[in-house]
């Protein structure tokens, strides 16, 4: 039997939710994320609530507020519970609508905004990502996301200038697309001798690093890995048929899978190089 979602009852639960969000110690800010952000969603979409912070955050005032929303005990990950990069944070059943909250710390977005303004930016292990966490997806959800609460402006204030991509970071991320080429040749060794598993890592990074790359030459915010492949395909100066081209050379992983990602990677390279 299918649910019937009230779409009026879950942003009415939501809204509630993040008044009473804003009055846990720590939390300076909370923001839509993901397709209801962006205005993509489904009906059984989740609501993806990014809960910024400043200092320490009281996770058991959270944790009380999750199971007086819910009913129930909800375990809630604080600060590094989740990993390095993807904070912590909880998932939550509000009256059916399902809500995800993600703790994100605010000292560090901001710096982070102020690395890639200057061209730089990290690639961190993370559960989940698996071509890494790059740290420019942090401004990227604040620049993406829609602000619900922010009493003291900040968010505002780093939504506004992350509107506009920085330049520095779009000539760091085209040039790292080196690694496509370097990986490819390495997948090419690994096929050649039968490693499979080495092959498709590197054909996977290969195309993971251009696809970061086609973003930024867009001067568009990459968030992470589901849809990428998608995205990119869809931006304006993507070669034709780049996803079914990637597709196939990552389902083939045979000789001819790599000529095929050679070739892709040297064509959106020629883009900027």
């Amino acid at each position: 039997m299918s649910t019937v979602y009230d779409e009026a009852a879950g942003d009415r639960a939501v809204r509630a939710m993040v008044g009473r969000l804003s009055e846990v110690d720590g939390v300076v800010a909370v923001a839509l994320g993901g397709s209801r952000a962006r205005g993509a969603h489904r009906p059984d979409s989740d609501w993806d609530l990014g809960v910024y912070y400043r200092g320490a955050v009281d996770v058991g005032a959270l944790t009380a507020l999750a199971a007086e929303l819910t009913g129930g005990p909800v375990a809630v990950a604080g600060p590094g519970g989740w990993g390095p990069w993807v904070n912590g944070g909880a998932w939550l059943r509000v009256g059916g609508v399902p809500v995800d909250w993600i703790l994100r710390d605010l000292d560090r977005v901001e710096r982070v905004w102020e690395g890639c303004r200057e061209g730089r930016y990290e690639v961190g292990v993370q559960a989940g990502h698996p071509l890494g966490f790059w740290s420019p997806a942090y401004p990227g959800e604040v620049a993406l996301g829609r602000v619900l609460s922010d009493p003291s402006g900040a968010l505002t204030a780093l939504k506004e200038a992350a509107g506009r991509y920085p330049p520095a970071l779009r000539a760091a991320l085209t040039a790292a697309s080196w690694e496509a080429e370097f990986s490819v040749a390495a997948a090419d060794r690994s096929v050649g001798s039968g490693d499979t598993l080495h092959g498709a890592l590197c054909l996977a990074r290969a195309f993971g690093v251009l696809t970061q790359s086609l973003y930024a030459h867009h001067g568009v915010w990459c968030l992470n890995e589901k849809g990428a492949l998608a995205g990119a395909a869809a931006l304006p100066d993507t070669p034709a048929d780049f996803a079914g081209r990637v597709t196939r050379a990552l389902t083939g992983l045979d000789r001819d899978a790599v000529r095929l990602a050679d070739a892709v990677v040297r064509e959106v390279r020629a883009l900027w190089t």
